[in-house]
């Protein structure tokens, strides 16, 4: 140590057990400023040097890349802060390679268990999905296939619902299930869409805001028999479902309108998006139903009602305008 105190390059690195070479590291990266330098025009250090190294290494321990160190250190009084931020960022990083990990391991289990057969095919499906994958593609889809007009409130809580958040730690089932999810959203579609609702494009009268309020008020309803393992029928919950259609339109809930509705409801049907929703509760395995599912079960409720009521006499009137699909 020279009489100011001051410790050269070699003396601070012995005491910090590093390298010369990694304090010249840390110095020309303006980590660890020198005190001053010798007449020789070699570096020294002064005391707090010791501690400001050692603290560089311990950022570094924790695989901190060094702007991030240089970053925690340029706070100065607010040291905790920035370490706190610093190791929540890093925590974060760890756990999407984490979660990447997992999934390539599920990934090759899928592909080395499965019969020889089917191999190339989940090769293909899961060689298509990056790690750690991303919902990002069946978000376009759903946005896609929602109107243009709808509020941007409906749009976020039915995402919410549509979209499943792959799990961190999956089984190799559920990565074949997310690949297939992701299959169906990413495939060519011709150029007039029948997984998109006919109203999206066309139906201008229409009042996408009422429509999709009603039919959550339906949903719910729904939900619980759904759980409850009932079959489709008349109720509460249908007519909530039909008067979401009718007054989205400004028409009244009638017999002839119901009619015409079964009939669009089963010409959009489209299996592709059956499939999704199946899918979709085998990914999440809640014990909620899908919106999917709940949509079939109210489908089939109106059908059923309407195949009770063919027999009828008809209400009277003029033929109302065909309602679009949801």
């Amino acid at each position: 140590m020279s009489p100011e105190g001051l410790l050269s390059i070699g003396e601070l690195a012995l005491r910090a057990g590093v390298t010369v070479k990694t304090v010249r590291f840390y110095s020309d990266r303006g980590l660890l400023p020198a005190a001053s330098r010798s007449s020789g025009g070699h570096r020294r250090y002064g005391p707090e040097a010791l501690d400001r190294l050692r603290l560089i290494r311990s950022l570094r321990g924790l695989d901190l890349p060094v702007p991030e160190v240089d970053r925690v250190l340029g706070r100065g009084d607010d040291l905790t802060e920035a370490l706190e931020e610093a190791v929540d960022g890093r925590l974060r990083e760890l756990g999407s390679q984490l979660t990447a990990l997992r999934w390539r391991e599920a990934a090759l289990r899928l592909v080395r268990d499965c019969p020889a057969g089917e191999r190339a095919d989940r090769l293909r499906l899961v060689g298509a999905v990056a790690t750690p994958p991303s919902t990002a593609a069946m978000a376009r889809f759903w946005r896609g296939a929602l109107p243009v007009r709808l509020a941007p409130r409906l749009v976020s809580s039915i995402l919410e619902y549509a979209v499943p958040q792959p799990p961190e730690d999956p089984t190799p089932a559920q990565v074949l299930t997310f690949a297939r999810l992701h299959a169906i959203v990413t495939a060519p579609c011709p150029a007039v869409d029948p997984r998109r609702p006919a109203g999206n494009r066309t139906d201008t009268d229409c009042h996408p805001d009422v429509l999709y309020d009603g039919l959550f008020d339906a949903y719910g309803l729904a939900a619980g028999h759904l759980k409850a393992d009932r079959a489709p029928d008349r109720g509460q919950a249908l007519d909530r479902f039909v008067a979401a259609h009718a007054e989205a339109r400004g028409l009244p809930d009638s017999p002839g309108f119901r009619r015409t509705l079964s009939g669009l409801l089963a010409r959009a049907a489209d299996p592709l998006v059956d499939r999704y929703w199946e899918l979709t509760g085998e990914l999440t395995r809640s014990p909620e139903p899908t919106i999917g599912a709940v949509h079939a079960w109210l489908r089939s409720a109106l059908h059923t009602d309407v195949t009770a009521t063919a027999g009828r006499p008809p209400s009277g009137g003029p033929p109302h305008p065909a309602p679009t699909a949801p």
